[in-house]
């Protein structure tokens, strides 16, 4: 997913958030494919030259919609995830710090052993299956401790400012 971030960063986004299901749409219709297919096609990072073309497309004919329609794709992923810290908060709920847990518990379990050997990542699904894995660590840890999107803003910010003389 880290190339979509740099080819497509509205659309990855809006995966990550509230939207996912129009980024989906918006990606499926670009590369002509099902929306349920999607996550696959992201997943295996095979796309013709064509196919990367047209996500690009995508990209500026949705930051036009956004625009039209006056939306924050960012705001809007970061008041999903307020929402659901307020969530929390309000219900002191064992479930999510629970779910939390297992989450990351089961990708720690799932390095480690890969690393240790007792397991080896055979097969595609395995593959995918540890990498879905992954992404939901990453979200949880997002959640807990924020992410790094504004960070990744700032630094690209500085990289394209004109120094001071």
């Amino acid at each position: 997913m880290e190339w979509l971030k740099q080819l497509a960063p509205t659309i990855a986004t809006c995966l990550g958030g509230p939207l996912a299901g129009m980024a989906e749409s918006v990606i499926a219709k670009a590369i002509g494919c099902e929306p349920e297919a999607v996550q696959d096609i992201i997943s295996s990072n095979k796309l013709t030259a064509e196919q990367v073309a047209s996500i690009q497309l995508a990209e500026l004919e949705l930051k036009k919609q956004a625009q039209s329609m006056n939306l924050d794709f960012e705001q809007l992923a970061v008041a999903d995830r307020k929402s659901a810290r307020d969530m929390q908060i309000a219900t002191k709920s064992y479930l999510t710090p629970s779910l939390a847990v297992i989450i990351v518990t089961s990708f720690i379990g799932v390095v480690v052993a890969t690393l240790a050997g007792f397991s080896k990542i055979e097969s595609a699904m395995a593959g995918t299956l540890i990498g879905y894995l992954s992404a939901k660590a990453e979200q949880v840890i997002s959640f807990y401790f924020g992410s790094s999107a504004s960070s990744q803003r700032k630094d690209e910010m500085i990289h394209n400012s004109t120094p001071i003389k």
